[in-house]
């Protein structure tokens, strides 16, 4: 006997049906059109002479003059772009598994008592703002700081760790996992809650270690919110943290910590450069969207969802 298809709900019906759902929308897509989408139209001083007490409509057209820091490869433009690709890097290659890492780890312990304890400990960093972070280390690791007094208590030299240029980058990429390691498990522990228990039992049956029922269960259940994540990444791969960075340039030098961002802030608000800042941001985000994309046709071609389906 065959089913009847059921006939389709008319748009008018749906619309009707879901009314209530879309007016709870409505402030969230209010807030997203307003502060994410209509800024978009301040690209256009990119290509202008602009300046703040002239205005957008009023300013002198300048093509792609904006762009030549970019063409010419300007000397700070390429230090702020070469310092900004080694920070992602490193962000990349040590603070993205560590979340990971420790979803699985937390995921193996048996009690839920002290797992729930683990996590609130761990969650905590990321409420801190980074004025706050960066305090505490520099109390803690600048040359004043309190491993540099116990130090010198004991007869031995101190050391400037906070305000070592060379140092600056290991510095803030562990400033980073201490900060948002704890939160970024959360992704990953809600996709281990749904990984069937019988599949480790099927696996210990079969004479599976503890490492090859991670390998062979447990990364596979997480795999595609890890390949989802990594491609959000590298969409933000030009973006590190511009408050972070900010708050330390001073104790550095520009040298060592000027990226993209402190860059466009640098010579837009403070050098009052608005069309070279506009333009550097603007490639900036054009690169970012094309990463995403890219890395997704990747996922596709490896066979995982990525962030859209095809």
């Amino acid at each position: 006997m065959l089913l009847k298809r059921p006939p389709e709900v008319r748009k008018e019906s749906r619309w009707r049906r879901d009314r209530f759902l879309l007016l709870l929308a409505v402030p969230g897509m209010t807030i997203v059109i307003l502060f994410h989408y209509v800024p978009l139209l301040g690209n256009v001083v990119a290509f202008q002479d602009y300046q703040p007490y002239i205005g957008i409509f009023e300013a002198p057209w300048a093509g792609l003059r904006n762009f030549q820091v970019i063409f010419t490869l300007d000397p700070a433009f390429v230090n702020a772009l070469v310092n900004t690709l080694v920070i992602s890097f490193l962000q990349v290659v040590f603070v993205f598994p560590v979340p990971i890492a420790l979803a699985l780890l937390l995921n193996s312990l048996l009690s839920e008592r002290i797992k729930r304890v683990v996590q609130s400990v761990l969650y905590l960093p990321h409420f801190m703002s980074w004025v706050i972070v960066v305090a505490i280390f520099q109390h803690m690791l600048g040359n004043g700081g309190l491993v540099n007094a116990w130090l010198r208590s004991k007869g031995m030299e101190g050391f400037d760790l906070i305000g070592d240029p060379g140092l600056f980058k290991a510095v803030i990429t562990s400033q980073v996992i201490w900060k948002d390691t704890g939160w970024g498990t959360i992704l990953f522990l809600a996709a281990l809650s749904r990984v069937d228990l019988a599949l480790y039992e099927a696996a210990a049956v079969d004479g599976a270690s503890r490492m090859r029922q991670m390998w062979h269960v447990t990364l596979p259940a997480i795999r595609g919110v890890i390949v989802l994540l990594l491609i959000l990444k590298l969409g933000d791969v030009l973006t590190v943290g511009f408050e972070q960075i900010q708050l330390q340039q001073r104790a550095v030098g520009v040298d060592a910590s000027e990226v993209l961002d402190t860059y466009v802030y640098n010579n837009g608000v403070t050098g009052g450069n608005w069309g070279v800042s506009a333009a550097v941001g603007l490639v900036k985000g054009v690169i970012g969207v094309a990463l995403v994309l890219a890395a997704n046709k990747i996922a596709h071609i490896f066979g995982e969802r990525g962030v859209y389906s095809r």
